[in-house]
């Protein structure tokens, strides 16, 4: 069997067809869609690498879940013993004597304190014990000196009133390793599950101890340092950090294992880092670091007590059965204050008062091992589909589905919190599929402008029939020059062209057919009532009456243009309706809006010696753009100026609408919507319609919105009858607006329209 013969163009060119093949492939996917790939790629790295900054946002965002949401005040036994300036005042500066300590423990214990723990370091000696006062004696105080020696050390007094309690000593963290005590350390009993938890858990090169003899008499002994995130802020308490190779307990573990009479903590880890601490049976959720989230609440001022005042005797009996007692101080001189998430500053004691009361609460913050690669996969999936639907949708779908979008995810968000205490961020998934969705608009938007110009130029070649037959009689009108006449123009423009060009994307040719179809009707209508087309741009034209032919009706003939131009459109619209139904492809339809007005103008041959369009222009050009543009405004097809109403008689339904001042004018101008014909004009709707109208616009201009919005509402009864459910609704919307923000008191009535509305 003999093959088809291959040319030897073809054949010498194997890689030729592979590279068509790609380049097809290229064009299908879309340049749009590589360069948000591409951008996509770079925010993945970004997310991965985690900088700072993007940490410090997502922190953020976990403190703004806690502004909104703290945990709510609910009675807790636990009592926060203030060391405060007015204590210090009273009692002397610090450090206190440890004879001073040593009391106020035996108080908190007669007052029927659980536990107490101290948020508190005594690493050297009393400098005030009778002994090592007695050796600062001047000579010749023999006795005196033997005397102070034979009195109680001062530590000694402590450590008996920490035996005869249950005390947890705090220990602080420091940046490098201390000289070893003599004794070993005092550490409570941690049991693992998983792997080695040191590997993740913050690293302290060494602690502030406490005196041995302290620690041998304590209860136990825990870490209280805070470490504050990089802003400065305490978000998380440690709940076990490393030091020379040991675990150590955080000082509010400590103290609920103390007071539960529990000998052992547990720390659960896998793969991924620490999950939970659990102690006496309360499992405690933790970030992959060991960091116990703090659910900071209202602060509760009857869970405090100034020391001062157990130190004098003011509580009554039995006032702390039943409590965990902390002791610490808020002193401003004694530099424990730390910010926190709700923007509050705390004491270091309070702070970790309320992540015992987290704990107690069960009220657990907590950020999975698993949120970061859930952020990420997140930020692709999003970001994917963006790429995926916004080529392919119009530019309010797409707007629909961004926004819809992000209402899923921060509600998601939300309610994960709100409900389970979860901690996840979408701020940068939202944010980079922000990105990717803008350079896809920008690029859709660049796309569009370029199909927008080949429209432009396929049209800009032809002129209006009448000026071609007006240059041909007077060929020597074919020169710069013009004159100044009285005209009326009309402006006509495609509304929601850019998710109609969306619908041709990828069929340009359709496009252009589409426009054709479009402009080849109206223009027609223009034609048909003596106008002459200026030009078209893209899927906009411009044409105006009385030039280059004098027509002592041009106001008139431009509006019944405007009349035809509508149903030509709606014409249009059934065709194209039942062609797509036929071929089950999508359908959008056609909507114009046009813009009337009156004026001098000066018209004729503009442009240069090697180029010049006969065009006109002057303030009646640019008002009648600017109507056009507010067609959209106002929600109605045709917006015709006051000149023109004038000029065009009683023959059309004019109805005046508002008054308005357009850009690059300060007078003010009455605007009138052109609802229909002769036949209109004498109906009994149109007629009853006028006059309710004007009774609202009255009370419009008169500032008095609810009466205003109350009239317009009830005008809702014509929209059936005549085209005005638009105009109805567009002025319901601005008076609801009025009614939030008034204007100013020297508002005259005029509304200040945009550059094309």
């Amino acid at each position: 069997m003999r093959g088809k013969r291959v040319p030897p163009e073809k054949a010498a060119a194997p890689g030729a067809s592979g590279a068509r093949r790609f380049s097809r492939l290229f064009i299908h996917f879309g340049l749009g869609r590589a360069l948000g790939l591409g951008l996509l790629a770079g925010l993945l790295v970004v997310q991965a690498w985690d900088p700072p900054p993007l940490r410090t946002l997502r922190l953020k965002t976990f403190d703004l879940y806690q502004t909104l949401k703290p945990r709510q005040a609910q009675p807790q036994p636990i009592i926060v013993v203030d060391i405060d300036d007015e204590t210090l005042a009273a009692f002397g500066q610090w450090p206190w004597p440890r004879t001073l300590v040593a009391r106020l423990v035996d108080k908190l214990t007669a007052l029927g304190a659980v536990v107490i723990g101290l948020d508190i370091v005594f690493p050297e000696p009393d400098r005030l014990s009778p002994a090592r006062f007695a050796t600062g004696l001047p000579q010749g105080d023999e006795a005196l000196a033997v005397a102070l020696s034979a009195l109680p050390d001062n530590d000694a007094v402590l450590a008996a009133s920490l035996a005869a309690s249950r005390v947890v000593l705090g220990e602080a963290g420091h940046p490098r390793a201390l000289d070893a005590s003599t004794a070993p350390p005092r550490v409570a009993s941690i049991a693992t599950l998983g792997p080695d938890p040191r590997t993740f858990v913050a690293a302290m090169p060494g602690v502030v101890r406490n005196l041995p003899v302290l620690e041998a008499t304590a209860r136990g002994v825990g870490v209280f340092t805070l470490l504050p995130e990089q802003d400065g802020i305490v978000r998380r308490v440690p709940a076990v950090v490393a030091v020379e190779g040991r675990l150590r307990p955080a000082l509010m573990l400590e103290l609920l294992r103390v007071a539960t009479g529990q000998e052992t903590l547990l720390v659960k880890s896998d793969a991924a880092g620490i999950k939970s601490v659990v102690v006496a049976g309360i499992e405690i959720p933790t970030d992959h670091e060991g960091g116990i989230w703090v659910r900071y609440g209202p602060r509760d001022r009857g869970s405090t007590v100034s020391a001062g005042a157990v130190l004098r005797d003011e509580l009554q009996a039995g006032a702390l059965a039943g409590h965990l007692v902390l002791v610490g101080t808020s002193a401003a001189g004694l530099l424990d204050i730390k910010p926190t998430s709700l923007g509050i500053a705390m004491p270091g004691v309070e702070i970790q008062a309320q992540l015992l009361a987290t704990i107690l609460a069960g009220d657990h913050l907590q950020r999975p091992n698993y949120a970061a690669g859930a952020e990420f996969l997140l930020t692709m999936a999003i970001s994917l589909v963006m790429l995926v639907l916004v080529p392919r949708l119009g530019a309010m779908l797409a707007f629909l589905l961004g926004g819809g979008i992000a209402a899923v995810l921060l509600a998601g968000a939300w309610f994960a919190f709100s409900g389970a205490g979860m901690l996840l961020s979408v701020v940068y998934p939202l944010g980079a599929s922000l990105l990717v969705y803008g350079l896809l608009v920008f690029h859709n938007y660049f796309h569009e402008e370029r199909e927008r110009r080949f429209v432009r130029g396929a049209f800009g070649q032809y002129l209006a029939p009448a000026l071609v037959d007006e240059l041909a009689r007077r060929p020597e009108r074919l020169v710069l020059g013009g004159e100044t006449r009285e005209m009326t123009l009309l402006f006509a423009d495609v509304r929601g062209f850019t998710g109609i060009a969306e619908l041709y994307r990828g069929n340009p040719q359709g496009l252009t057919r589409l426009v054709n179809r479009l402009l080849t009707p109206i223009s027609r209508d223009i034609v048909q009532y003596k106008g002459t087309i200026d030009k078209y741009m893209g899927d906009a034209v411009m044409a105006f009456w009385n030039a280059p032919l004098d027509d002592r009706d041009h106001a008139a003939n431009a509006c019944r243009a405007a009349l035809a131009m509508t149903a030509s459109v709606a014409r249009l619209n059934e065709e194209r309706a039942q062609e797509a139904a036929a071929t089950g492809e999508p359908f959008l339809p056609l909507r114009i809006g046009i813009g009337i007005n009156s004026g001098e103008c000066l018209v004729g041959n503009l442009g240069s010696d090697i180029r010049f369009d006969y065009s006109a222009m002057g303030d009646a050009v640019n008002v009648a753009s600017r109507l056009e543009g507010q067609t959209k405004t106002y929600g109605v097809p045709v917006l015709v100026g006051e000149a023109t109403a004038a000029a065009a008689g009683h023959d059309f339904a004019l109805l005046e609408i508002d008054r308005i001042r357009v850009v690059g004018k300060q007078a003010p101008e009455r605007i009138f919507a052109l609802l229909g014909g002769p036949d209109m004009t004498s109906s009994d709707a149109f007629l009853a319609f006028t006059t309710r109208f004007a009774a609202f616009l009255e009370l419009y201009r008169l500032g008095q919105w609810n009466l205003a919005l109350e009239r317009v509402s009830g005008l809702h009864s014509f929209t059936g009858i005549l085209p005005v459910v638009g105009l109805v609704e567009a002025f319901e919307r601005r008076l609801q607006e009025l009614q939030v923000a008034p204007p100013t008191p020297d508002w005259d009535g005029v509304y200040v329209a945009g550059a094309k509305g």
